[in-house]
């Protein structure tokens, strides 16, 4: 029950059909396991209403809104409802991104540069923008914005997305420095290579290769065992992010990768 007695916004708390589960439901189902009060925002409200299913199931507390972050509006009403319904953002949890469309720095399109920076980073600066102020009220609160090790690791292929993360690094620091004497805390974690239905089943729709091939070929690059991560990894360093045990660890990029930027020219 680490995070008992704590209200707060999971931003991306649907998910991509699939096999497995999504960073975004698997950080709200751990939160709302461990005592929180979770708002579940999500573009799609049908695949945020089955992750309430899933944590009223388990005992737990959830609320859904429907919220495109990359509207101001929109971000500006997840947080209401949060405070409607609670009384208080003790948490922010930003768990959206995109690459589909994506190239190499020649072949970008500019609708595809311009929709994935959208998507990627202008929602990340619109959420926070709408729950910082509440959190500088209450003299406390936690954000953590999803990145990804595309941000440092070579991405040739992946020239807005990687922009786009590197920017979240940055942005969060920027955040964590700004907020300090509000006692709010603003962190950051990298994912690597993890067996999440956007990862994993979106892409082998998409290329038509079998979503066994797409794993086997993904795990590979994973020093740690061999095998990829899920998304309960990059939950369970978020639940230690949001809870008061990280109360003096701020502005923190944190790789949950299983070893791929540890690897040199691996």
């Amino acid at each position: 029950m680490r995070l008992t007695g704590k209200a707060g916004i999971v931003v991306g708390a649907g998910q991509t059909p699939g096999k497995t589960v999504g960073t975004g439901r698997a950080a709200a189902v751990l939160f709302a396991r461990e005592g929180a009060k979770v708002m579940l925002a999500d573009r799609d409200r049908g695949s945020a209403l089955q992750t309430a299913a899933l944590i009223a199931d388990a005992g737990g507390v959830a609320e859904c809104v429907r919220a495109d972050w990359t509207s101001a509006a929109d971000c500006q009403a997840m947080a209401a409802a949060c405070l409607e319904a609670w009384g208080r953002i003790d948490f922010l949890h930003n768990n959206v991104g995109i690459g589909a469309g994506d190239s190499d720095p020649l072949r970008l399109t500019e609708e595809a540069f311009d929709r994935i920076l959208t998507v990627n980073l202008k929602g990340c600066v619109l959420s926070c923008q709408a729950a910082l102020p509440v959190m500088r009220e209450q003299g406390s609160g936690s954000i953590v914005n999803i990145s990804s090790i595309a941000a440092l690791a070579a991405a040739t292929r992946l020239t807005a997305y990687k922009l786009s993360k590197a920017a979240i690094n940055a942005l969060s620091q920027s955040l964590a420095i700004d907020n300090a004497a509000h006692g709010i805390r603003v962190n950051t974690i990298m994912p690597g290579l993890l067996d999440t239905p956007m990862a994993v089943d979106a892409r082998a729709a998409h290329s038509g290769v079998p979503r066994e091939q797409v794993v086997a070929g993904r795990a590979a690059a994973v020093p740690l065992r061999g095998q990829m991560g899920t998304g309960w990894d990059v939950a369970y360093a978020s639940l230690f992010l949001h809870s008061d045990e990280a109360q003096f660890i701020t502005g923190a990029v944190l790789p949950v990768d299983g070893g791929q930027l540890a690897r040199v020219g691996g």
